[in-house]
């Protein structure tokens, strides 16, 4: 890597020249910076606003979960059988699903070398256990910090591997030479945090041959949010750069702790915890459930499969299943105004309505499950307690106390299943342009628990791969940059000048911006979607987009990160909205984790009302059999594609054939029908 300083625009700024430029410090930018090196690629650098912030770091669950290839047991399992259960949730594409499949194990055991604590017993075996939408039992976890773990792990690996790193830098854009088919990445502009008073405004220059971007989803855009703070997204940048986007209609929601940012699934539920409401003042305490479900039974083994069937799902809400508990939970939080709490430490009770909790009441399943753990307990914290300690730690450790007060809750964003477009080496349609993790939209409408840690880990891997045999060159010489780049490096910092007004008295503007974006997609991008709301939704999102290019101001330099993320959030917000009005114009119905609500549809459940109707796309429907690609193209012009879902590949493994393709390289090509 060298340095060297230009004048741009006037600024005196720095420019970094080098072969690959990661984004972001998560499990899969780690994992794509260290596979470079291994692979001999050393030109390379680390840039991130935040080397401890991020999702991978800062969140989990109650023992998050790893999902691969079977590795113990007598359940037999193969490359292409869990390709098959990849794609069995819909939208994802089959090449992808096999890729993640075949380079499972090579990615786990990695993990493993490196440290990473995923139990096995005393022959060797790694155990797994079933998770949500799994037919068998691919997961594994090594506790509720795993993609901590991971980052610890790999994070070492960088250390020792001397790959420089930059801390605390912004980066606000993406950087590209050529023009259609031809353009390719040429680099990236990035704020200095720590420079940010000088004259040069903090702006830093890298001039590229490749980028990883690894920033993860967007979660800034969300007002109820079980994604840490520190985790905001950067895919406006890679839409306003050209990349595509696909399956922005798929996230993933479900019910998480908002004092502490904490997933409440697996054991937290399967040691039924009861459920209350207050008013916004905490008192006049209700287990509202027990307004719908007709007995304790199927309530308490509701909340019991709420711990293997976690995220919200409308296809079980109806008799009485897991996903109603969510639709309850946000029907008292978001329409009646109330708060909700999980409370360990008492069971459910029926107030004269329902009979009180008693094990003898729960499905087969659920007793024999607790049995087994021998969690047949008398309060759910001492079921907690015996089945997860852990889980109990975690709270803890961060100043809640389980056993002494209740838990408030929400129907929260969770996970991202969409995200920007890849092929099989996770290439863009944008050349030289690597997204990986969970800002890679390979996922489609529903995947198995801990599946993203595995794509995550699949795609660093692949991308590093493709970069080391095609892509591994110098970068262009600096005068060939900035012939390139020129432009928009002026515009940048043109806006930047143009936006400071120490004549402001406060920095309401900015807080008033991201609360905005926030409260229109909870209220119409989230869950629970009403048809009539969205475009008036998409035409707010984009005068708010104009306003924030021609009207905002800040106070000063300190604020530009701030701006240019409301920025970035503003766009990527606009286009999750247009995905989503695409979708229902092309006939979609409920899907997935969200629901749309329609006044001719199917009752939700007895007693709900035909305000909360429904209806779930029927076999073979157009959005089901496609994958909606969006992108912009010149003046913000958003381009919508439907393209149908690429089957799983399925070529004889002639063991002869295959060795002369890896010897000749043809195992390092893109497969023609895969090109971007």
């Amino acid at each position: 890597m060298k340095r060297t300083e230009i004048r741009v625009a006037g600024l005196c700024l720095p420019v970094y020249s080098l072969n690959t430029l990661i984004i972001g410090s998560g499990a899969a930018a780690l994992k794509a910076a260290v596979s470079l090196h291994q692979l001999g690629v050393s030109d390379i650098a680390i840039a991130t606003d935040d080397w401890s912030g991020g999702t991978s770091r800062n969140a989990g669950s109650d023992k998050q979960t790893y999902y691969k290839l079977s590795l113990a047991g007598e359940l037999s399992d193969s490359v292409v059988e869990m390709a098959r259960d990849l794609c069995a949730g819909g939208s994802m594409h089959g090449d992808i699903a096999l890729v993640e499949a075949a380079n499972s194990l090579r990615v786990f055991f990695h993990l493993v070398e490196l440290g990473v604590p995923f139990p096995h017993d005393g022959y060797g075996a790694y155990a797994g256990y079933k998770t949500d939408n799994d037919p068998r039992q691919r997961a594994t976890s090594a506790g509720p910090l795993t993609s901590r773990l991971m980052c610890e792990a790999l994070g070492r690996e960088v250390r020792e591997r001397k790959i420089p790193v930059f801390n605390k830098y912004e980066v606000i854009a993406l950087l590209t030479r050529g023009i259609g088919k031809t353009k390719k990445i040429a680099g990236a502009i990035a704020l200095d945090r720590k420079k940010l008073r000088a004259p040069s405004l903090g702006f830093v220059l890298f001039n590229a041959v490749n980028v990883v971007l690894g920033t993860g989803g967007p979660a800034g855009m969300y007002r109820e949010s079980v994604y840490p703070t520190s985790q905001l997204g950067s895919h406006g940048m890679a839409f306003e750069a050209g990349a595509a986007a696909q399956n922005l209609t798929e996230s993933q929601f479900g019910l998480a702790s908002t004092k502490f940012r904490w997933n409440l699934s697996g054991t937290y539920q399967q040691v039924i915890p009861r459920y209350i409401s207050t008013d916004r003042n905490g008192r006049d305490e209700r287990q509202f459930l027990n307004e719908v479900f007709p007995d304790m039974g199927k309530l308490a083994t509701a909340i019991f499969l709420k711990g293997y069937e976690w995220p919200f799902d409308p296809r079980k809400i109806s008799g009485y299943g897991s996903s109603l508990i969510d639709l309850l939970v946000y029907r008292e939080t978001v329409v009646r105004g109330r708060r909700v709490f999980l409370d360990f430490r008492r069971d459910p009770s029926g107030g004269g309505k329902l009979k009180d909790f008693s094990s003898g009441l729960l499905s087969k399943e659920a007793y024999t499950y607790l049995a087994k753990s021998k969690a047949l307990l008398g309060t759910p914290i001492k079921r907690l307690a015996r089945m997860n300690p852990l889980a109990i730690a975690v709270y803890k450790d961060n100043g809640i106390d389980l056993a002494k007060e209740p838990l408030e809750i929400a129907l929260c964003a969770q996970h991202n299943n969409g995200g920007l477009k890849g092929n099989i080496w996770w290439e863009s349609n944008l050349k030289h342009l690597f997204p990986v993790g969970e800002v890679n939209g390979s996922h489609g409408v529903r995947r198995p628990g801990g599946s993203a840690l595995n794509s995550g880990q699949v795609g660093g891997w692949r991308a590093a791969l493709f970069i080391a045999r095609h892509y591994n060159r110098k970068p262009p010489a600096l005068r060939d940059f900035l012939f390139q780049v020129r432009s928009t490096i002026e515009e940048k910092i043109a806006f930047a000048q143009k936006i400071i007004d120490p004549s402001l008295k406060d920095s309401s503007f900015l807080t008033r911006t991201r609360q905005e974006i926030q409260e229109r997609m909870s209220a119409w991008g989230a869950a629970i979607l009403r048809p009539e709301k969205v475009s008036h939704a998409v035409a707010e999102a984009r005068t708010l987009l104009k306003k924030l290019q021609a009207e905002m101001r800040i106070r000063s330099a300190k604020e530009l990160p701030a701006a240019f993320k409301n920025l970035d959030l503003c766009l990527t917000h606009a286009l999750y909205l247009e995905a989503i009005r695409e979708y229902i114009a092309r006939g979609g119905k409920s899907r997935g984790s969200f629901l749309i609500l329609e006044e001719k549809g199917r009752e939700s459940c007895p007693g709900m009302g035909k305000e909360w109707r429904f209806s779930l796309n029927p076999p073979g429907s157009f959005v089901d059999r496609k994958i909606l690609e969006i992108s912009l193209g010149e003046k913000m012009r958003v381009i919508k594609k439907w393209v149908d879902v690429r089957p799983i590949p399925h070529k004889e493994g002639w063991f002869e054939q295959i060795w002369e393709d890896y010897r000749k390289g043809r195992a390092f090509e893109h497969p023609e029908e895969n090109e971007p």
